[in-house]
């Protein structure tokens, strides 16, 4: 899109980010590195701080009154530590409003904290991962340690909690006259700055008030168990049950000690969670109990609020995840009705739950639905339905909505499915869809709470990302962090070895098109190079894609490798037919297609077709054992990291999802299983996983551990003591992907000399 004049940057100047887009690699003087050879990319520097990819700002908000633009900034000498920074537009400066460091305690997170952050993927995160901003904008809630401080913007810092226990889901009510948080199974809510006390009961142990149950965690992106309605009047609260949840003796095994925890952890096919919901005033009182139906084994999917606090709108999924209704529910009584439901959108599929909806002003919904075969925007309004986006090509964000004027912002692949786009249209005339972000990347956004301002965040493979704030019509006003590729650039000292990404497909056993990605390295004419091929292979991530993915697969591809991935049918982004062969049969399609990648790279003569070796981690891990037991000699070795490998140790959400229950399709969880055919694994197998990991429980490793040692198979592992599914770090990381190294070259799969 064309760019504003310097005269109509708003605050580019005082921003001090620079009025020039980044320059890509390919732009950068070929000649700057000619004097000194490239330096070389090893796993360490990849993984130490400053990163390579450069500043990575997170939680980028707008003051309610506009004039802050505050943001969490990672430090140059701690990659993975956040402080929070505000820009005053007024007086055109930038300070840092909490030092994360300074003001914090250092003191040890509570299990049910870690966990959390676990199942909110930022376990890895060091300061303040997340704020709040009052809604007259004098302030800022901000979590620390596991306690909670108000940041005022003059500089003062209020403390409001100081206890050994650490207070879960803080939130600032509608109107920001209440904090509350959850501590000790119980929901506690006091006045800002006053004293906060429990306004749910105390229970048994298996009872927990304002939480999310694990599974809404971890598999639902649910991460919350209650909500403030608006002007501070009411409040919706889950209650759940998990005494009737098997539970997992998981020990988190430690370099110096073991903790052992019994994890609540619902396997497929057994008891989930009771859930029921209530709402109340914020001392607790008036409590009234929410009619959710007779049917008790059901997903609580999403709760939230009329606009005018009229009505709770609740989804209702049921255990099948085939139908999901939609509540509205009188919050003065609890009284229910079913506003609508959606269905799967065809035999032997399911649905994806998503935050992809919004209610608004007048009483409308514009709501996210597969049902015409692709991911599409709609509008309900009395009782009818308006399809607002249609075609091969899937919406993958609802950005934000300006309802005064009418316009709706959305992301999706109507462009490329590789590089999504940000897109407008008018509710008015749908039809009539306009792009506002560049093709040349691969772009994501957010936008204020009244659709005025969009945050842009952009990259391509030789531009690492950067964002800018813009009008509606998608023009760049200002440089949020320009990110710029210059000398001073953490990445700049590796920058003369950097190798573009090439793009393919490849048709899959029955013609569908096949995305795939390769990075090669510099090669001499007449040799062939061993490939190191990653996949996931799972449901719901896609990994072939034209953003910025980072320095890792350059400094494989620096080893002499070349890097590969292929996206698989099951995986995200293309529509509910390319999803769905994963129906009662995972490890089955994705096996076969990947099968497919193998065999596109053999026929490839600079390609050592002896020496492909594979890697994947979680489903990638499942999915390397069970390609080396179909395809014995295809591949040269393979890596499993932290595997699934006998589905009824994983849990119900995901799990039945795809496969129904163990009791009603056995057969197709044994054929899934990656334990009965274990023995036919001849190719070399590195098995990692961490030995306290709460997602794929350490269970599973030894499960396929057991059966190859019971067969005499030989293969390696590597463990990591004290770590869970998220195996990294700044030394961690390095000490995995050496040894992943190590392994490819004791059995041979190494560069050509």
């Amino acid at each position: 899109m064309k760019e504003r004049s310097l005269r109509h940057l708003t605050f580019a100047t005082a921003l001090a980010l620079g009025t020039c887009l980044a320059a890509p690699l390919a732009a950068q003087d070929p000649t700057q590195e000619t004097e000194n050879a490239p330096m070389e990319l090893t796993f360490e520097r990849v993984f130490a701080s400053p990163d390579l990819t450069g500043p990575a700002p997170r939680k980028v908000k707008l003051s309610p009154d506009g004039r802050y633009l505050t943001l969490l900034r990672n430090r140059e000498d701690d990659r993975e530590r956040y402080d929070l920074w505000a820009y005053d537009r007024e007086a055109s400066e930038w300070t840092m409003l909490v030092d994360s460091e300074a003001l914090g305690t250092g003191r040890e997170l509570s299990e049910d904290e870690k966990m959390q952050r676990e199942r909110a993927r930022v376990g890895s995160l060091k300061g303040i991962i997340d704020y709040q901003w009052t809604e007259d904008g004098s302030g800022v809630l901000v979590p620390l340690d596991g306690d909670l401080y108000l940041a005022r913007l003059g500089g003062e810092v209020l403390r409001l909690t100081d206890t050994e226990e650490s207070e879960l889901n803080p939130a600032l009510s509608s109107k920001g006259g209440y904090v509350s948080f959850v501590r000790d199974r119980q929901l506690w809510v006091g006045q800002v700055g006053g004293e906060a006390q429990p306004i749910t009961p105390k229970e048994g142990e298996g009872i927990r008030w304002g939480e999310a149950e694990f599974v809404a965690q971890e598999e639902m992106a649910r991460l919350t168990g209650y909500w403030w309605g608006p002007n501070d009047r009411r409040i919706a609260v889950q209650r759940f049950d998990e005494s009737m949840v098997g539970i997992v003796t998981r020990a988190a095994i430690g370099a110096t000690g073991t903790k052992v925890f019994d994890q609540r952890y619902p396997v497929a096919g057994s008891a989930n969670a009771v859930v029921e919901l209530f709402v109340m005033d914020p001392d607790g009182e008036n409590r009234v109990k929410v009619d959710l139906g007779e049917e008790t084994d059901i997903y609580l999917a999403r709760v939230d609020w009329a606009p005018d606090g009229s009505a709770l709108y609740v989804q209702r999924q049921n255990r099948e995840q085939t139908v999901l209704d939609m509540l509205r529910v009188d919050p003065v009584t609890g009284e229910s009705e079913v506003l609508f439901t959606e269905r799967a959108a065809m035999d032997d599929y399911w649905i994806n739950l998503g935050d992809d909806y919004k209610w608004l002003d007048d009483g409308s919904l514009i709501w996210w639905s597969e049902r015409d075969g692709f991911g599409h925007l709609y509008r309900y309004a009395e009782g009818n339905w308006t399809q607002l986006t249609s075609g091969e090509w899937v919406v993958t964000k609802l950005v934000g909505i300006d309802q005064q004027a009418g316009r709706v912002f959305f992301q999706g692949t109507k462009d490329d499915v590789l590089a999504q786009q940000v897109y407008s249209l008018d509710l008015a005339d749908p039809g009539a869809i306009t792009r506002l972000t560049d093709t040349d990347y691969a772009n994501s956004a957010t936008m204020d709470a009244k659709g005025q301002t969009l945050v842009v965040t952009r990259s391509n493979d030789d531009t690492p990302p950067h964002s800018y704030i813009a009008d509606q019509q998608g023009n760049r006003l200002a440089w949020i962090e320009e990110n710029a590729l210059d000398a001073g650039h953490p990445y700049a000292p590796f920058l003369a070895s950097h190798r573009p990404t090439q793009y393919g497909t490849i048709p899959a056993e029955d013609g569908t098109p096949l995305y795939w990605e390769m990075v090669t390295p510099e090669m001499e004419p007449g040799k062939r190079y061993p490939v190191y091929y990653y996949h996931y292979s799972g449901p719901g991530p896609q990994v072939v894609n034209k953003g910025w993915n980072g320095a890792l697969r350059q400094a494989i591809v620096d080893k002499g490798y070349i890097w590969f991935a292929l996206d698989n049918r099951g995986s995200a982004n293309r529509g509910v037919a390319f999803e769905q062969p994963l129906y009662r049969a995972m490890g089955g399609v994705e096996v076969r297609d990947q099968k497919t990648g193998a065999e596109f790279l053999k026929t490839l003569d600079f390609v050592d077709p002896d020496k492909i070796a594979i890697d994947g981690w979680s489903y990638g891990g499942y999915i390397t054992l069970k390609q080396l037991q179909a395809d014995p000699g295809l591949y040269a070795a393979g890596i499993s990291g932290a595997p699934v490998t006998k589905w009824e140790l994983y849990d119900t959400h995901y799990t039945e999802r795809y496969m129904g229950t163990p009791q009603e399709d056995a057969e197709a969880y044994e054929k899934a299983s990656a334990i009965p055919d274990a023995a036919k694994i001849s190719d070399p197998l590195l098995i990692i996983h961490g030995m306290a990991d709460d997602n794929v429980v350490f269970e599973n490793a030894t499960e396929v551990i057991s059966a190859m040692q019971e067969a005499n198979v030989p293969f390696e592992m590597m463990l990591y003591p004290g770590y869970t599914h998220r195996v990294s770090g700044e030394q961690i990381s390095p000490h995995r992907y050496n040894t992943v190294f190590r392994f490819l070259d004791a059995h041979g799969v190494t560069p050509p000399e």
